[in-house]
């Protein structure tokens, strides 16, 4: 059976992210893109539009100093815009490290991300990490 277009989008967006390709994640986002991130640490909010979702981006990196890995588990589709990824990170930023299951919900119109929620199994874990 072949994947729906839809998880396949996210597929690539996962793989591009792997590759710090923020010209290619860019592709895959409407220009008014919301990327949701949960918590209340200096990351946590609402980044609205394509350049505040990869500065977002960038900002993982910069902050884990590139040491961020995303491990994909799953990725599933309902065919009608919505799909939902689930994944571990790992990383270390100075003398932290952590390692967190999240997932995250993909709305998508027109072949494009337009908003991205972000959960976490550990939203104090994360916190303290990023703060």
């Amino acid at each position: 059976m072949a994947e729906h277009p839809d998880c396949a989008l996210v597929r690539r967006g996962y793989a591009a992210f792997g590759l710090g390709d923020t010209e290619a994640l860019g592709s895959l986002m409407t220009a008014d893109v919301v990327h949701h991130v949960p918590g209340n640490n200096p990351l946590s909010g609402h980044h609205k539009g394509r350049d505040a979702v990869l500065d977002l981006y960038r900002r993982f990196g910069e902050e884990t100093l590139g040491t961020m890995l995303i491990e994909l588990e799953a990725v599933l589709g309902d065919g009608r815009g919505h799909v939902m990824s689930f994944h571990t990170t790992r990383a270390d930023r100075g003398d932290l490290g952590i390692e967190v299951r999240q997932g995250l919900f993909f709305t998508i119109v027109g072949g494009k991300i337009t908003d991205i929620d972000q959960c976490t199994e550990d939203i104090d874990e994360e916190d303290r990490f990023w703060s």
